[in-house]
């Protein structure tokens, strides 16, 4: 009977043994659920950091960038609206798109140009950008006649009209030298109906006169852009680069002769 008992408090012992290591595990499980649980909640805080870190960075470039064009942008059309009243185009609009309304166009631009050379005043003259407005106004008929002269020898009998007026202008370069797209007052003629490519100079500085192709600005004429504008104004258009891509990373682009 006694070993009967004790073997029956054996078995009990082990069952309650068995039990109790049971519960342990059934803890462990649970601790091990537990902190896997909170660990995959901190992965998750941890990418939606990281995600609204990259959006919040974005967006404040996005601004920066968004506020920095604003910036060149206005400082761009402040100069160029300096610029304008400083300078004076040359404007010539061809009949058409035609090779032959383009030749004569480019006859009536030498001829013109060649007129103009002859007939104004020297440069001691003709110091500033409304005094030559003032010439041309006063030979308007002039010019156009001489446009005329060239259009009737190349055979053909549309008119010529030139006048003075406002117009728009893209970034043009000559050489290094860059003005910025905006309005500007200029001696526009017009051929015929005016409908093709169009070419233009400046006439003040006398820009027209210093090549064959009036591309470059030589010394002469950076001197006098030099002696009309402020120092901010002369460094900005003087960029070798775009000059917005040039604005935007220093904090202050270009079309061939026709348009």
């Amino acid at each position: 009977m006694e070993e009967s008992l004790i073997r029956e408090g054996s078995i009990q012992k082990d069952i309650m043994e068995e039990d109790i290591v049971e519960e342990i595990n059934i803890i462990d499980e649970d601790i091990i659920d537990e902190n896997e649980k909170i660990g995959k909640k901190d992965r998750i805080k941890r990418a939606v950091c990281v995600i609204l870190g990259i959006c919040i960075g974005v967006f404040l470039t996005g601004l920066y960038v968004s506020q920095r064009a604003m910036e060149v942008d206005a400082r761009i059309s402040r100069i160029q609206g300096n610029l304008s009243k400083e300078v004076f185009r040359f404007h010539v609009l061809a009949d058409s798109d035609s090779d032959e309304a383009q030749r004569v166009k480019l006859k009536v631009r030498d001829q013109v140009l060649e007129y103009m050379k002859q007939t104004m005043p020297g440069n001691e003259d003709m110091v500033s950008a409304s005094q030559t407005k003032k010439w041309a106004k006063e030979h308007l008929r002039e010019i156009e006649d001489v446009a005329e002269n060239v259009i009737r020898d190349e055979g053909y009998s549309y008119r010529a009209k030139a006048e003075v007026s406002v117009c728009y202008f893209p970034d043009k370069r000559y050489g290094d030298i860059t003005f910025p797209q905006g309005y500007y007052e200029a001696l526009r003629i017009k051929l015929g109906k005016a409908k093709g490519h169009n070419w233009w100079c400046v006439l003040y500085p006398n820009l027209c006169f210093t090549s064959a192709t009036c591309a470059v600005v030589d010394e002469e004429g950076k001197a006098e852009l030099k002696s009309i504008l402020t120092d901010e104004e002369y460094e900005m258009i003087t960029a070798a680069s775009d000059f917005k891509i040039k604005s935007f990373f220093f904090g202050e682009g270009t079309d061939d002769e026709s348009e």
